[in-house]
Order: C-alpha cells, then structure tokens, then sequence
C-alpha cells in the first residue's frame, strides 16, 4: 500500500495499477483508491465494500448458523413454484471415426 498526498495525486504517474493507495491531506487519510479485479463489475466491487451491506450478509449467517435455513424445495413448495425443467446445451457432434482396414 502506498500513501500519497492528495496535492501529488496524478495517479497515472505512479507504480504498478495493482496497489492500493491512500490518498492524504495534511498527512491524514482521506480516501483510498483500490484496484478493481479483472472480471468484477462496478456494482459487485460497490457492494463488496458497503459496510451496511456486508453487516446485513454477517447477520444473515449467523441467523443461518443459530436457527438453521429453508430449503430452495421448501420456498417452491410454500410459494407454489413449479422446478422448470433444466435445459442442456445440445453438444456438438463429433466426426465419426473410420476404422482401419
């Protein structure tokens, strides 16, 4: 982790992309500038990092852990959804091999 201060922050200048960084004023901290993984959309990286949402997920398991949970056939079964049949991807064909003479 790098620190930088924020009057010095033209970011593209420095090191690899791959770091965080701590951006300062006065020599306190007053923001981060955090790499994104490849593949992970905005929304994904967004909630990964939202206190609220990540307090609403612990709770969650440890509601799961204390009282147990409900099976996915018990919410169809409660609510009346019918299990839709799950579709294959056709596969493609292979050539068919010649046998030797």
């Amino acid at each position: 982790m790098k620190t930088l201060e924020i009057s010095e922050a033209y970011l593209a200048d420095y090191g690899p992309k791959s770091e965080t960084w701590v951006l300062t004023r006065g020599g306190k901290p007053v923001a981060a500038v955090v790499p994104i993984r490849p593949g992970m959309d905005a929304e994904t990286f967004s909630l990964s990092h939202d206190a609220d949402f990540i307090e609403i997920i612990n709770r969650s398991w440890q509601s799961y852990k204390e009282k147990g949970g409900t099976s996915l056939e018990e919410v169809r079964r409660k609510y009346g959804i019918r299990r839709q049949a799950v579709r294959r991807r056709a596969r493609p064909k292979r050539p068919k091999r010649r046998r030797a003479p």
